[in-house]
Order: structure tokens, then C-alpha cells, then sequence
């Protein structure tokens, strides 16, 4: 069935010729029609299925004709990546329109989208926290609000931000119509669209998870501390040109990415500790081609869409199948092809053993055959965790004794600048530029200086 079948505005149609879509996926398929029609939607689908567009094209279709200056549609969304692409998908798809649109989120200035609230922009696509920051001010309104999307709904409430979601409703009316899309949709999730949904329609909700077909996945058994000279292993094929790996925690991401780069292989990371603009850079240079390889934790996973990307490596195995499916749902995208490595050490194979137990199938296992599995030098990439706390506590230790040292100096100073300072008896100054005597000069004062300030010669201390 192609795009035309689906009725929507013409404008809309040329966006998705010039983008090269000429049939809807199947979650568009199923899922533009009721939301033209004013139904709800409660939706899940697999990773990379399409879902953007079939939230983005009905709300669209309905807007153009509507007169601007009033928001009228707000997009949640879990990450701040993810409202990044979002919007990008839209400024896409509406480019042959006037809507307008903004993305509303933290690490960066609340100017420009306090721009977006007072103008009206038809379009808001943000995050929980951010949102509640501006709806503290009286300029957020959206009174006139008239579509409410839920996208990667259990991701947020995997995040916990159903307090935020549930504050962020009371400043929306309750009239309007609202989709429900997600990737999973695990029970607690159904549980919340009872609260706020009308009679929806429901689309492949009881279809099972798996990841999308054109992914080639593979587990590589290796040791631990060998991850990452396989991994360098594996990059030194030249068909690997662009490879997102995912870690388990923001340190180790660091770690990775300093020990390719010593290894002369172009990357940069992606994680919570990094400021939004380097998140930015980051992304954007994964994208253009600039570094090769994109080290991130599982913050990227729902908010990465990188065109054609041909590879993603589960560095270190995820402990839920819900996050492997998102993790290598960033491949094979739109009905293309790609590959997934996960990278198993013997104290991961029982979450391994899960993931294959939720995609109804067992890996295969692959042994590299040149590579030194036996590894016994092989410099650890992580620092025990013993050892880190301990270098901390240390650190710390030795901070509060330079603290308590600084202190008393300071005191003893303040004491002898007050004439508080015990007695003592002061030496005779017996130098030539001092005939007279007197006390000597301050610490840091010499001969002829005066508080430490060279004197002219020829002239005494006036102090004396």
C-alpha cells in the first residue's frame, strides 16, 4: 500500500517522496488511519519500525490548515537525544509546511524555548523535568492543547518519571487526544493508559519481543579483562566503519573510549555526565562520519537514529532483554540490514541465556581464531572497584589534612596581624640599610623590603 492510500495532505506526501518513503511500515500502516479518525492509540512495535512517523503524519495532517500561534501538540519523550530526533524527523517530514516546532530539555538555556512557548510553535517535543521548569513560569500555557503523545512510554517509566508525567498532565486539558507508543509494553504500562486513554485502539500489543529481522546477532564468549583487545580485534575489519558499542556504566564508557583512542582509532562517548552540548558534538560527529566509533551507555539506546548504521556491540551484555532489543534496534532500521555483537563473559551468560529465552532463539557462539584468548597481560580496562573506592577514600583523606594545615596556617596569620600571637623575642635587624634595628621584616620580606614590597634603595624601613 503506498503513502496516497492513506489520504494524507499533499504537502505531506511530497515530504515523504522527497525522503525517499513511498510505503508506510507497517505500524503506519496500521496506526494513521484510527488517529486521522480521532481515535486514541495504545501501540507498541519493535525498535526502528517506523514508529516516529506514525505518531508525527496524523498530527501534522490536522495542523496545517490551523491557524498559528497556539501549540497544540506535545510530544514526551524519556531522553533528551530522543527529542532531538524527533524534532529533526519533523523539521523532515513538515518541510513543505508551515508548522512550526520546538524541543523543550535540559542542558541548555531555557531562552530559546521560553522563545518557543511565548510564540506558539505548534509543535513541542520535551522532556518531564524540563517541561515542569517552565510551567512554573505563566508563560507555559498550553490551554489550547490538543494532541498528547506518549513516545518510549516504559522507557519513562523505567526512568521513573511517572510523578513528573503525572504533574505534567495538570497543566494540559484533559479533552484531547492521546497516543501511547512504545517499543514494550509491559503490564504496568497498560495499567497507566486506563488513566489516560478513551476507548483506544490497541496495535500489536501481544506481539512478542524480538528484535527486528534484518539484524545479524552474534555472542562472543571472552574473558572479562580481554573485552577490550577484542573489540580492537574485531574494529581492525575495514568493514566495520561505524560501530556503536554500548557499556554498562558511564566509567567504564570513559575508559573505552581513552584506550581506542590510544589505539589510534577515531571515537568519542555519549553519556549522562557529559554536558549536552559534547552530547551533542558527539552525536553529530558519529553521524557525519568524523569519528568512527560512538561509545555510549544505555541513555543512547532510545535516542540514537543514525542512518545506515551498519554495526552496534554490546560491550558488556545488558541484564534485561528489553534493553538488548533497544540496544540493537539502533541497526537494521526502517526494514534495513545490520549486525549486533555482544560480548559475553563467563558471569554474564546467565543474562545472555535470558535474552535468548525472550527472542524465542539461542545465538551463535564466535571464536575469533587468531585471536590471544589466553591474554594473561592484558592490562585491565577498569580499576577494581575496591581499589577505586579505596584511591577515593585516600584521596579524600589527604585532602581534609591539606584542608586542617591551611586552616591553622590562616589562623596563626590572622593571630599574628592582630598582635594575638605568643611572645617572643624579636632579633635585631643588623643589616646596613637598617642602622637602627627593630624587628625584621615579614616572612617573605627581605633586606630593604617593607610587607614584602621592594623599597626604593638608599631608603630604611618605615617600619622601624
Amino acid at each position: 500500500m503506498p503513502f496516497t492510500a492513506l489520504k494524507l495532505h499533499p504537502t505531506l506526501l511530497q515530504g515523504l517522496k522527497d525522503l525517499g518513503f513511498r510505503r508506510p511500515t507497517s505500524i503506519q500502516a496500521e496506526a494513521i488511519p484510527p488517529a486521522l479518525e480521532g481515535r486514541d492509540l495504545l501501540a507498541s512495535a519493535m525498535t526502528g519500525s517506523g514508529k516516529t512517523a506514525a505518531f508525527l503524519l496524523p498530527i501534522l495532517h490536522k495542523l496545517i490548515g490551523r491557524p498559528r500561534g497556539t501549540t497544540r501538540a506535545l510530544v514526551l519523550t524519556p531522553t533528551r537525544e530522543l527529542a532531538a530526533q524527533i524534532l529533526g524527523d519533523l523539521n523532515d517530514l513538515a518541510v513543505h509546511t508551515p508548522i512550526t516546532a520546538a524541543a523543550v530539555y535540559g542542558g541548555v538555556g531555557m531562552g530559546p524555548q521560553e522563545h518557543a512557548f511565548r510564540s506558539g510553535v505548534d509543535f513541542i517535543i520535551g522532556t518531564p523535568g524540563r517541561l515542569l521548569d517552565h510551567f512554573r513560569a505563566p508563560y507555559a500555557r498550553l490551554g489550547s492543547l490538543e494532541f498528547l503523545v506518549f513516545d518510549e512510554a516504559d522507557r519513562m517509566l523505567d526512568m521513573g518519571f511517572l510523578p513528573d508525567i503525572r504533574r505534567v498532565l495538570r497543566h494540559i486539558p484533559a479533552k484531547r487526544q492521546t497516543f501511547f507508543f512504545s517499543a514494550t509494553m509491559p503490564p504496568p504500562i497498560v495499567a497507566l493508559t486506563r488513566d489516560m486513554l478513551r476507548n483506544p485502539v490497541t496495535i500489536d500489543v501481544e506481539r512478542p519481543t524480538r528484535p527486528a529481522t534484518g539484524i545479524t546477532q552474534a555472542v562472543y564468549p571472552v574473558a572479562q579483562h580481554l573485552k577490550a583487545p577484542l573489540l580492537l580485534k574485531l574494529l581492525s575489519d575495514a568493514s566495520m566503519r561505524d560501530v556503536l558499542v554500548f557499556t554498562r556504566t558511564k566509567h567504564r564508557a570513559d575508559r573505552l573510549a581513552k584506550f581506542l583512542g590510544q589505539q589510534h582509532v577515531s571515537v568519542e562517548r555519549i553519556h549522562g555526565n557529559r554536558s549536552q552540548a559534547q552530547r551533542t558534538e558527539a552525536l553529530a560527529g558519529f553521524k557525519r562520519g568524523t569519528y568512527r566509533v560512538l561509545v555510549a551507555t544505555d541513555i543512547a539506546a532510545r535516542g540514537i537514529d543514525v542512518s545506515g548504521l551498519g554495526h552496534v556491540v554490546n560491550f558488556d551484555t545488558p541484564p534485561a532483554a528489553e534493553d538488548y532489543i533497544h540496544r540493537v534496534g539502533r541497526t537494521a532500521r526502517a526494514e534495513s540490514t545490520g549486525t549486533a555483537f555482544t560480548l559475553v563473559s563467563p558471569d554474564e551468560e546467565e543474562s545472555v541465556r535470558l535474552i535468548e529465552r525472550a527472542i524465542g532463539k539461542r545465538l551463535p557462539r564466535v571464536v575469533v581464531p587468531d585471536f590471544d584468548y589466553a591474554g594473561r597481560n592484558a592490562p585491565p580496562l577498569e580499576v577494581p572497584h575496591a581499589e577505586r573506592i579505596a584511591a577515593i577514600r585516600k584521596r579524600k583523606a589527604e585532602d581534609r589534612e591539606r584542608a586542617r594545615a591551611n586552616a591553622a596556617r590562616r589562623a596563626a596569620a590572622e593571630r599574628g596581624r592582630a598582635g594575638q600571637g605568643p611572645a617572643r623575642s624579636a632579633p635585631v635587624d643588623t643589616h646596613p640599610s637598617n642602622p637602627l634595628g627593630g624587628t625584621p621584616p615579614r616572612p617573605g620580606g627581605g633586606p630593604g623590603r617593607r610587607f614584602g614590597r621592594p623599597q626604593r634603595p638608599g631608603r630604611w624601613n618605615r617600619s622601624h
